[in-house]
């Protein structure tokens, strides 16, 4: 079987299954009647993001929650005090009910809660609710306890004897080595083109932190001119440097492909949290919440914040990205892995906005599928 014949097979292969993801994600479209019960900050904030997020197949059909004279929830619509709860259970006939934390439980609302729980109806926390459904965590209520005694954080990579994290680690050494090895051709003509279009170097070499804050040196095809007076490590500060072929490069991310060495010599997976510049590390350890948890895993050539949020171009929006590798580190497994993998060629084929130094509008182009735009933000781009 020839190259190119694998090459079409291999494209094919993404298309379908991203196709086959789009379609089951407008499949469950309107499933999930949600009802939110309790006051506060937490119900309006998860009512906002349900309300923004369509794709996610939830339709809020009201609020519970005990109300003082004059106070308005600012979201809506509002059906009664808690008291009202089992009537209102009987009337919206909810499919799932999101509970935020009550400072009283009294039992007009843990026996209703009950009674819908054991018909088969989710009684789901706020704050499990809100991760789930923004896909990153709240570091800002992340406490040393929840830490500790929450679910997940389970698979760091200090741990030898972890199944989960062999099998991760087994494909990306197989996918990189199979990489070099079908990229080989590809590698040769992007250095020849880097040579004939600017002078230096034709790889780059850029010192990063990894696991347990070891530096290594991060490979990258060269994609902007020598300048020994960059101000930063922003690339809002640095775009002029930019070469012809470099932006050609970042378009399609060809610019990282060198870092499949770095994923055979350790240093990398395939899928992890971007390796941040070491000139920053110590800024983001000091101002970042949890920022120390990165430690625990490899680093990797894409990741969930990369899907979901893009590049940063500063510290308030490297906190931001936190919040989705928090998420990752969370979670983490093989099949969290493979859909990262999945979305990540998704995204550089439909998503106009993967373009370095173009200011990203808040909505994605019409025709980029929409399960690609789930949760991603708009901001200015910035280094990987």
């Amino acid at each position: 079987m020839s190259y190119l014949t694998l090459s079409l097979l291999s494209v094919s292969s993404v298309v379908l299954l991203a196709l086959a993801l789009r379609r089951a994600g407008t499949a469950s479209a309107d499933r999930e009647r949600v009802l939110l019960v309790g006051p506060g900050p937490m119900t309006a904030e998860l009512f906002r993001e349900i309300d923004a997020r369509p794709e996610l197949g939830w339709r809020v059909v009201g609020l519970l929650a005990d109300l003082r004279e004059g106070e308005d929830l600012g979201v809506g619509p509002w059906l009664g005090p808690l008291r009202s709860l089992p009537d209102v259970i009987d009337a919206t006939a909810p499919t799932r009910v999101i509970v935020a934390p009550l400072q009283r439980r009294a039992h007009v609302v843990d026996e209703p809660l009950l009674d819908a729980r054991l018909r088969g109806v989710p009684i789901e926390d706020a704050r499990e609710a809100i991760e789930r459904a923004t896909g990153k965590l709240a570091i800002e209520r992340l406490s040393p306890h929840s830490l500790l005694t929450g679910g997940g954080f389970r698979h760091s990579d200090f741990v030898q004897r972890d199944s989960m994290l062999f099998a991760t680690r087994a494909l990306s050494v197989v996918a990189a080595a199979l990489g070099l090895l079908v990229f080989a051709p590809i590698f040769g003509i992007i250095a020849l083109a880097i040579r004939l279009d600017s002078p230096g170097p034709i790889l780059f070499r850029h010192r990063r932190v990894g696991m347990r804050a070891r530096e290594f040196d991060l490979l990258k095809f060269r994609t902007m001119r020598d300048d020994t007076s960059r101000p930063s490590e922003w690339v809002c500060d640095n775009a002029h440097r930019i070469t012809r072929v470099g932006r050609w490069l970042r378009r399609f991310r060809l610019d990282e492909l060198p870092q499949l060495i770095n994923v055979l010599r350790g240093e990398m997976n395939l899928v992890g949290p971007r390796p941040h510049p070491a000139s920053n590390y110590q800024l983001f350890l000091d101002a970042i919440p949890h920022y120390r948890l990165r430690q625990a895993v490899r680093p990797g050539i894409t990741g969930w914040a990369q899907i979901r949020y893009g590049y940063a171009n500063g510290l308030e929006e490297e906190t931001e990205k936190m919040r989705y590798d928090l998420y990752y580190i969370k979670h983490r497994s093989l099949w969290f892995d493979l859909r990262i993998l999945v979305l990540t060629i998704a995204v550089l084929l439909f998503d106009k906005r993967n373009h370095e130094g173009v200011r990203q509008s808040t909505e994605l182009n019409l025709w980029a599928p929409a399960w690609i735009a789930r949760g991603r933000q708009p901001h200015a781009t910035s280094h990987p």
